[in-house]
Formats: structure tokens, C-alpha cells, sequence
């Protein structure tokens, strides 16, 4: 890139001309070099030296408040601050961490253009290292390469300048030879916060810098392999046939030996000469193993250097899955099999560095691994980004599919086009000459650092991006490159000049009514969604549209990426010195996009996964399994594994309690196949709920689950025999007060208030059970989805009516004893069985409505409560429709026969399974960034929320309908008003609602899409929601 306008301190202090990368060299492969076999096993190289750790380090908060001159030999950088490397300095006491999204980070605190950088408030880093060469990379050419540093850097060694780049995200090498010296060595990195090519970094993250990745010093001797790359090749369908292709660039005269091994046996070796420069090799292998995400079988591929002398001088090795992808009658194909991604976008993001390396990081990153496997992920986005190189070697060795993203995004200039301000001038990179070079450099590292990764099945040209014909031609170079992948760029959906950018129709957040229109008009090419079923908060609803769309046989759709997989959210302590997950905004930076940052199926902090990924998993396991009452069917969504390959197991509950448990054989359905199978079991005469569930599970330990994980199952209700109530009369008596109605009966008592408006007393065990009068409500803590679609505005008046329904001012008109009429609210009923007590409210809405709250009340201490609407045109439909009660907190254990065992919504809930299940009213508070909606439950039949003595309340739903419950220690106003989770008072209550329906919780995007109207209560009709509560 050739614009000089981009870093105007750059050329005044000579670093270069105005080139964006200055004595950088070429690009290669991800691979590390060994002196012996000894090294190579050991993974221990002497011809490499690590330079993380403690370095010297001074802030300045822009360019001209730097300390001139610090490279110099002679300056003295001793009293300066100790900083660890890698790491970001935001991360580390210097500058803030700021989250933006589109948004560019400046944006209103200075006037730029695209191209240039804020000069007033631009962070510069100065970093010094001193080190000495050991003794085994003496006397040889020595390289040195940084992995990451955001966003750009300057190098000195011992005071002579070595070169310039920018590119966050891409490794970046530079030679030291000329200017090392024996003995100690100074190193000197001037590290810029924003350059020109942050203009090209607005991905939707945390803005960090500094040297977040490794640092390493590399030895070169006299034949040494600068770069490989391997193919395997297959010859049309034939898979038992392969050519394994080998191109080597080599410095140095000699010879390579290349050996392949599969788990320690030995398929060929073979060596060649070498004479410098490139060397290419092929060779047949018959009847490969091929690598999948459903068995990721890996080779290993020697290479051994050799001098003239025919002295080994290195090693080295490449892992190698023998797959094929190709782009075949408008399918992706992998090895010859229609493929569905079932995938997750995933920023590399950690709550204790950020993007930067730290000892955690492998533990973390293997962490995400393990839970995408257990959860039936089988693909990832890098969104948007190279992510380090280990997640690679992970996705080849674990098995998952990658969409390997450019670092590029440049959304904050097309936007404000898109949206009419301004013209196309300022998009970029659009056609911009001055913008071609680096981001053809940019590719070519992409495509240079992961090419040898059989996980990389797509290169993405970058994100949000707009369109243009520099896009076009990067596309059309990593085609020259690379001929057994696929192109992938997004962005010419809202620039549609060049569509032959991309081989893979690619779109965010289209519903699935839009994806089957677009199907209909052609079906010209493979359809994904690179970003879909937006995760912000609780979310997640109507997953399983999109997955039974992928799974329609050869449809065009071809499966999508969750965005996203965690939080990016960072320890902070509140003032109290409390931790707790911090968003944009709370480090006190603007501009920011706040809590956007947390669209995380899993949680930030301890990444453990978010109750939507019950969700997930279910949506995304490869075998389905329907039951009814004659059998069930077996479909085996897999491409190349039986079901034989796992144990399966049926079980029998009766009323959530298991009955019955049988493992079963023969149940072997070839991939892509369904079959059907009797039921194992007999019903029996007893009365009660009968649910068969089918499980497949891992039939051993592999390297991400124990033996006897579960990866699939199927459940269903088989029979429902009820048993006959009873019809015995237990005695009551009434009390009719002067404003108050009691009724006693079997260990309680109960009082009814006209002055207050309510139950106000229930004494079960002549102690009082609730604390406030229960209320009908229709309101719940707005989700993030919520508030993106207006949710607040639209309903607003449940709201209103939640709070301040009313029985004053309605009532029964009945006769006054001084004539006329007077109003009657509650009205009491004694029949025979019971006593019914009805109240009316006032709903205080515009326009007015009312609902009715009947109790009926037995001898025996059951309250069957029944709440009634009828429907008033006008007002808009209610996001729940149930009972609320407040009840002493130390009632702090909940129990349930529903769906379980995580949260479930109306719109999310084909992840669960019907049982009896149990936990702590506090837990179910999910650990959402913003306290909203959360921990409700569906298809519950029966539920108890009782103290440590296992005393309290049995909620029990009609039975010809199952309720929606929650137990949670606030009311939905109390998280609502909070946005943050230490926001939220001291618990004194547990807060339950008894919900005849309840709105689902949306997700197809979290800035303005609905709720499916079919998860929404109908209020165009009258509605009722009847169950019962009595003491235990």
C-alpha cells in the first residue's frame, strides 16, 4: 500500500517510505524447526529461543509524548517499567480497554479520514528486551518473529532500525543477522495503538495493543526449510485412491527426507535432493484413512534436512488428514458427502488477558475445544481474524471444520453509506488502488500461515467489508493459491457488483422464511449463514427452524455459524472490591456499544456453557430420534459413522422417576439412513406419565468425553394413565369477617382482604407461607432481545398493569343497605367441596382491561387458582400471563417435574428432557452480562419450592396442561432496573411465577427481530391459566 497519508508521524521519523510493511519477509507456514530427533520428540528446540517474559516499558498517550531515541544503544531503559509480553498494555495498568462495534473507537473525540489516525489520544508503547544468544544459535543467520501485535510496530536492534508493519493478527518475521553482536543484544518495539490499518480492524471487539502474542528468535542453518506446503489429491469419487503433494522452499544445498507415518506405522519414505529454492514431491497412498470431523484421522509427515555431507542439520513435521472439498452440482461436498456445518462463531477472547497469549490460554482454548465436541459443534468461524496458531492444530487434531477469516473488516465506513448519508467515497476498500496491496498482503498471510490444516475447509476473504473489486481480486488470488478449498466473503450482499467474489452464497441473520424464498429463485450455489441465531443474553429461540431447514435432504442450505460462542466480557472489581464480568463502557471508555460485547453461548470468566447450550447441542446432534407409542425411528445424520459406533440406551420413566432402563444391540443405521425399531418396553397398568427416551452415547473415552457422554437422544411420551382423584370431602370452615374472609381447614388457615385486595395470609403448620399478596402479572425482565425489538415500548402497559393492577374502583354490583348499588370485590363462593373466592382487577391500562383471580380453596389445604382475561382490542399481547408470589428466601430450593435440566423458553426447549429435576433457587439466575429473563421452566406438571427442611410450597398445573415456572430470588422489576448483576438488592425473598404462557425469547437477531409470533400468548381470545398451591 502505496497511501501517504496513513501514519503521519511515519515518514518523519524515517522509518520508511509510506510502504505499510517495511524488510518484513515472506510469509509461510505455522511450523517450528529442530536440531535432532531428540528436539523434534521433545517438542524442545535448540534452534529457537522464546523471548516472552519480563520487558522494559514506557506509556505515552500519542506519538509526540514518546521517549525520542530509547532504541539507542546508549539510552538507559532501567528505570523504566517492567510489562510482561505477550499481553495487551490496556490489560496491564496502561490505557483502557474500549469496545466498540461498528462504531470506529475515535469517533467524535478527533476529525480523521479514512487513512489517517487521531493524533491527540493515540497510545504509543515502547518495549526494550535484552538478550544474549545461547550457544547453540551462534554463529548462524537468526530471524525474529512476532505472532501478533496490534496494530502496528516499529523494530530496532541495538539502535539500527529493522523495519516497520501493521496487521494485528498476522505473524510477522524480520531478519537480525547484520546487526547482532555478541554478548547482550538490545531489542527495541515502538508499538501503535491505531495506524492506517485499523481503519481495516473494525471488528466488533475490544480495542487493545501492544505484543498480545509470542515473540520468538529463530536460528537458520545451512539447509533449512523456509516454507511447505502439502495437498491431498483425489481423482473424482475414487476415496481409496490419494496423492499426497509436497512443495518444499529451501535455503540451502542438500537433501530432504520425507517419511509418513499413520499412529507409528510407516506408509512410505523417501528422499529427495535439494538444490535451493523449491523442491516439489508426490507420492501415491492407497486406501487413506480420511479425516472428518467425525473421526479426525491424522498422519504425521517427517521431514528430515540433510547437508552435503548427508549430515541431519533439522526437522521437522506437518500433520496431514487426507480429505477432499470440493464444490460439486451446487453442494458442498466433503469426501464426496454433503456437508452441514453446525457452527459457531468464535472471537478469540479470554475475561483475564483479552486476545493476548497467557499461561492459561492452552487450557482455555482446549476448554472451548472439549465443550464445542461435547456439545456437537463441528465448525468455527474466526471471526474475525487469524486466531493463534494452536486453535488450527486443535481443529485438525480434535475435529472441526474452519471458515479461516482474513483480519478485515471495515464496517464504520459503509454503514453511513448504506444508510444514506454519505456517498461511496468513503467505503473501503471498495476499489481503492492505495488499499490494494495490503490487503493482498493480509490474505496472503492467511492463506500462507494455515494452508497445511486439513480443519481449514474455507478461506474468508474478511467481514463486513462492502464489496468492490479489491475483494474480487484477493478471491481470485487465493484461488490461484489453493484450488481444494472454497471462497468465502459475505459482504457482497450489500454490494452485489461482483458476486463471483465468493463461491458460497453467505448471509447474516436471515430468517429461515428469507433463506427458503432465496432457494426458490435459483439455487445457483451452496447457502450458508455465517452469522445467525444472535446468542446476546437469553437467546437462542427457534434454533431448531434453521437446523430441520440444513437437514432437508440436498437442500441448498447448507447448515451456519451461532454468533457467537463467548462472552467478551473482563474481570473487573465493583467498588466494593467485588469481581464481576465487566462489558463496553464499564472500564469508562466511549464511545462504546456496551453490553453487545456478550452474545456468548458459553459464559466469559470460566467459559463454562450458558443454559442455551442445551439448546445447541440438541439442534446440532447428528442422529435424530422420534418416538410414539408403536416404536421408534432412528435417523443417522452422520456422513460416515454408524450408529454402531455408539452404545445406546433406552429408559422408561414413570412420572419422571426411572422405571426401566435396557441397553440395546443391533441398533446399527448405516450414515445418512433412517430405520425404525419396536419399543423395548412393556407399559405398565399403574397409573402415572410414561416417557421413553432413546440416548446414544460415546461407547469409550476419546480425547474430549468420557465413555458413556451422551452425544444424541430422542424423547416422547408413550401413555398417560390417570388415576382416579379422590372424592373425599375433608371439612372446612369460613369465617366471614368485617373486611376480612378466612377459611380453616386441614393444618391451615387462609385470609382474603377486600381492604387490600388479595390473599394476604396462608399459615400451613400455623406458619405464615407468603409474604406479599399475590398478583396477577404479565411482565417480565426484558431480555437483550427484547430491548432491541422495542419489546418495552410495545407491551409497556403489562407492565404498568403488573405493577399497579388494582381491586379498588371494580367489583360485583350488589344492593346498599343506604339503596343503590355498591361494589363487591372479592366475591365468595361456599359449595360443597370447597370456598371460592374471585377478585377483580383493574389492569390500569390504555385502553382499560380487567382480569379476574379466583381462588378456590379445599379442606385439605389446596388452593386451585385460576386467572382469567378476556381480550381488549388495542392492546398489544402480553409477554406472560401467570400468577406472581413472593415467598421468605429461606424457601431457597426448588424442585420440579418439567423440562430441565437448564432453562427453558417456549421457543427453546427441544434441548430438554421431561424429569424430575432439582437445584438452588439462586442458580437459576443465569449469569447473563445484563440481569434479565431467565431460569423459567416448561412443561412442568408439578413443582416445589421448599427451605432446608424441605418445607414450602407444591405448585401443581392443571393436568391437561403443563405451566411455565420460575423461582428466582427478584421480581422481574428488580432485575429489570438492574444492569449489572451487583446492581441487584439483597435477596430477601424467592420470588415465584406460576405462568399459564409465557413469551419465547427471539434470537434470530437482537436489534429488531420479534419473537415467532407463534411463541407469543394470543390475546385476541379470551385466556385462562388454572393450577394449585398448597403447603408441604
Amino acid at each position: 500500500m502505496t497511501e501517504k497519508r496513513y501514519l503521519k508521524w511515519y515518514n518523519k521519523v524515517g522509518y520508511g517510505s509510506g510502504d505499510i510493511a517495511g524488510n518484513v519477509l515472506n510469509a509461510h507456514a505455522s511450523f517450528r524447526t529442530y536440531a535432532s530427533h531428540e528436539e523434534y520428540r521433545t517438542g524442545s528446540s535448540s534452534l529457537a529461543m522464546k523471548l516472552d517474559g519480563i520487558w522494559k516499558f514506557a506509556y505515552a498517550k500519542n506519538y509526540t509524548s514518546a521517549i525520542p531515541g530509547f532504541e539507542k544503544t546508549d539510552y538507559d531503559c532501567s528505570g523504566w517499567d517492567d510489562i510482561h509480553v505477550p499481553a495487551h498494555i490496556q490489560m496491564e495498568g496502561y490505557d483502557i480497554p474500549q469496545y466498540a462495534n461498528v462504531q470506529y473507537p475515535w469517533d467524535g473525540r478527533e476529525e480523521v479520514q479514512p487513512g489517517e489516525i487521531p493524533q491527540r489520544f493515540n497510545p504509543v508503547a515502547s518495549y526494550v528486551k535484552y538478550f544474549e544468544l545461547p550457544e547453540s544459535m551462534q554463529g548462524k543467520p537468526v530471524h525474529i518473529e512476532f505472532e501478533g501485535v496490534e496494530s502496528g510496530m516499529a523494530l530496532w536492534l541495538n539502535g539500527s532500525y529493522i523495519g516497520y508493519t501493521e496487521d494485528s493478527f498476522s505473524a510477522h518475521a524480520f531478519d537480525l543477522t547484520p546487526y547482532l553482536q555478541p554478548g547482550a543484544n538490545k531489542l527495541a518495539v515502538q508499538v501503535f495503538k491505531w495506524t492506517s490499518s485499523s481503519w481495516c480492524e473494525d471488528q466488533d471487539f475490544f480495542r487493545f495493543s501492544g505484543i498480545f502474542r509470542s515473540v520468538w528468535l529463530y536460528a537458520i542453518p545451512t539447509v533449512h526449510l523456509e516454507d511447505i506446503s502439502v495437498k491431498t489429491l483425489f481423482a473424482g469419487d475414487d476415496f481409496t485412491h490419494s496423492t499426497l503433494e509436497v512443495a518444499l522452499q529451501v535455503e540451502g544445498k542438500g537433501a530432504a527426507r520425507l517419511t509418513l507415518r499413520r499412529s507409528e506405522l510407516e506408509v512410505f519414505s523417501k528422499k529427495i535432493p535439494l538444490n535451493g529454492g523449491s523442491a516439489l514431491f508426490s507420492h501415491a497412498v492407497e486406501n487413506p484413512h480420511l479425516w472428518s470431523a467425525e473421526d479426525p484421522a491424522l498422519y504425521e509427515l517427517e521431514i528430515e534436512l540433510l547437508d552435503d555431507a548427508g549430515h541431519l542439520v533439522e526437522v521437522t513435521g506437518q500433520k496431514i488428514g487426507f480429505r477432499k472439498f470440493e464444490l460439486k452440482n451446487n453442494r458442498m461436498l466433503l469426501n464426496g458427502k454433503r456437508i452441514v456445518f453446525k457452527g459457531a462463531n468464535r472471537h478469540e477472547f479470554s475475561s483475564i488477558t483479552g486476545r493476548a497469549v497467557g499461561v492459561h490460554t492452552h487450557e482455555e482454548l482446549l476448554r472451548d475445544i472439549i465443550t464445542m465436541k461435547q456439545n456437537n459443534i463441528n465448525a468455527i468461524r474466526t471471526s474475525h481474524y487469524q486466531n493463534q496458531d494452536a486453535l488450527y492444530d486443535l481443529c485438525d487434531e480434535y475435529g472441526l471444520y474452519l471458515i479461516a477469516e482474513n483480519n478485515l473488516e471495515s464496517h464504520g465506513t459503509w454503514d453511513i453509506h448504506q444508510a444514506g448519508i454519505r456517498g461511496i467515497e468513503g467505503v473501503l476498500p471498495n476499489d481503492k488502488p492505495e488499499w490494494k496491496a495490503v490487503l493482498f498482503d493480509r490474505m496472503n498471510s492467511t492463506y500462507q500461515r494455515d494452508k497445511n490444516h486439513p480443519a481449514v475447509l474455507i478461506w474468508s476473504l474478511g467481514n463486513e467489508s462492502f464489496g468492490g473489486e479489491t475483494l474480487l481480486q484477493m478471491a481470485e488470488m487465493v484461488r490461484r493459491f489453493d484450488d481444494t478449498r472454497l471462497v468465502h466473503y459475505e459482504g457482497v450482499v450489500n454490494d452485489p457488483r461482483f458476486l463471483e467474489t465468493t463461491d458460497i452464497e453467505s448471509h447474516m441473520y436471515s430468517t429461515v422464511k428469507d433463506i427458503k424464498e432465496y432457494l426458490a429463485q435459483g439455487d445457483k450455489r451452496p447457502y450458508i449463514e455465517c452469522e445467525y441465531s444472535h446468542a446476546m443474553g437469553n437467546s437462542n429461540g427457534a434454533l431448531h427452524k434453521y437446523t430441520e431447514l440444513a437437514d432437508q435432504k440436498d437442500c441448498g442450505y447448507q447448515g451456519g455459524f451461532i454468533w457467537d460462542y463467548i462472552d467478551q466480557s473482563i474481570w473487573k472489581k465493583d467498588r466494593y472490591g467485588k469481581c464481576f464480568q465487566a462489558y463496553g463502557g464499564d472500564f469508562g471508555e466511549r464511545p462504546t456499544d456496551y453490553n453487545f460485547s456478550g452474545n456468548g453461548i458459553a459464559y466469559g470468566g470460566d467459559r463454562a456453557p450458558s443454559p442455551k447450550m442445551q439448546e445447541v447441542k440438541f439442534c446440532y446432534q447428528n442422529i435424530a430420534i422420534s418416538i410414539d407409542n408403536s416404536g421408534f425411528e432412528v435417523w443417522n445424520k452422520n456422513l460416515f459413522t454408524s450408529t454402531s459406533a455408539f452404545d445406546c440406551v433406552a429408559l422408561l420413566h414413570r412420572d419422571g422417576k426411572l422405571y426401566q432402563q435396557q441397553e440395546l444391540t443391533h441398533i446399527d443405521v448405516a450414515p445418512e439412513e433412517r430405520s425404525s425399531f419396536p419399543l423395548p418396553f412393556m407399559v405398565p397398568a399403574l397409573p402415572g406419565e410414561y416417557a421413553v427416551t432413546i440416548s446414544f452415547r460415546l461407547k469409550e473415552d476419546t480425547s474430549w468425553a468420557k465413555k458413556g457422554h451422551e452425544v444424541a437422544f430422542g424423547q416422547g411420551v408413550i401413555a398417560v394413565a390417570r388415576s382416579i382423584p379422590s372424592k373425599k370431602v375433608t371439612p372446612f370452615t369460613v369465617t366471614h369477617g368485617t373486611h376480612n374472609i378466612g377459611v380453616r381447614g386441614e393444618n391451615f388457615d387462609v385470609l382474603f382482604s377486600d381492604l387490600n385486595g388479595g390473599l394476604t395470609s396462608y399459615r400451613y403448620a400455623g406458619k405464615e407461607m407468603i409474604q406479599e399478596i399475590p398478583r396477577p402479572n404479565f411482565w417480565r425482565a426484558p431480555t437483550d432481545n427484547d430491548c432491541g425489538n422495542n419489546m418495552g415500548g410495545v407491551r409497556g402497559q403489562w407492565k404498568l398493569a403488573s405493577l399497579y393492577a388494582t381491586a379498588k374502583g371494580i367489583g360485583k354490583e350488589i344492593p346498599s343497605v343506604h339503596g343503590g348499588t355498591i361494589l363487591q370485590n372479592p366475591t365468595c363462593e361456599v359449595e360443597a367441596d370447597s370456598v371460592v373466592v374471585t377478585y377483580l382487577y383493574n389492569l390500569q391500562t390504555s385502553p382499560a382491561a380487567e382480569c379476574s383471580l379466583q381462588y378456590r380453596v379445599f379442606g385439605d389445604g389446596r388452593i386451585q387458582t385460576t386467572l382469567h382475561y378476556d381480550p381488549v382490542e388495542g392492546l398489544a399481547a402480553m409477554p406472560e400471563f401467570g400468577v406472581l408470589f413472593k415467598i421468605d428466601a429461606d424457601y431457597d430450593t426448588v424442585e420440579w417435574y418439567g423440562n430441565g435440566p437448564a432453562e427453558t423458553y417456549w421457543d427453546r426447549q427441544h434441548g430438554a428432557k421431561l424429569g424430575i429435576y432439582q437445584n438452588k433457587v439462586a442458580d437459576n439466575m443465569a449469569q447473563y452480562l445484563v440481569p434479565q429473563e431467565c431460569g423459567a421452566k416448561t412443561a412442568v406438571r408439578w413443582a416445589k419450592v421448599v427451605d432446608r427442611k424441605g418445607r414450602g410450597l407444591l405448585f401443581t398445573a392443571d393436568a391437561a396442561k403443563p405451566m411455565f415456572f420460575s423461582a428466582l430470588p427478584y421480581t422481574p422489576h428488580e432485575m429489570e432496573s438492574a444492569k449489572h448483576p451487583y446492581e441487584l438488592p439483597p435477596v430477601h425473598y424467592t420470588v415465584i411465577r406460576a405462568m399459564g404462557e409465557q413469551m419465547g425469547v427471539g434470537g434470530d437477531d437482537s436489534w429488531g427481530a420479534n419473537v415467532h409470533p407463534e411463541y407469543i400468548p394470543d390475546v385476541t381470545k379470551p385466556v385462562e391459566f388454572t393450577f394449585t398451591f398448597r403447603g408441604i
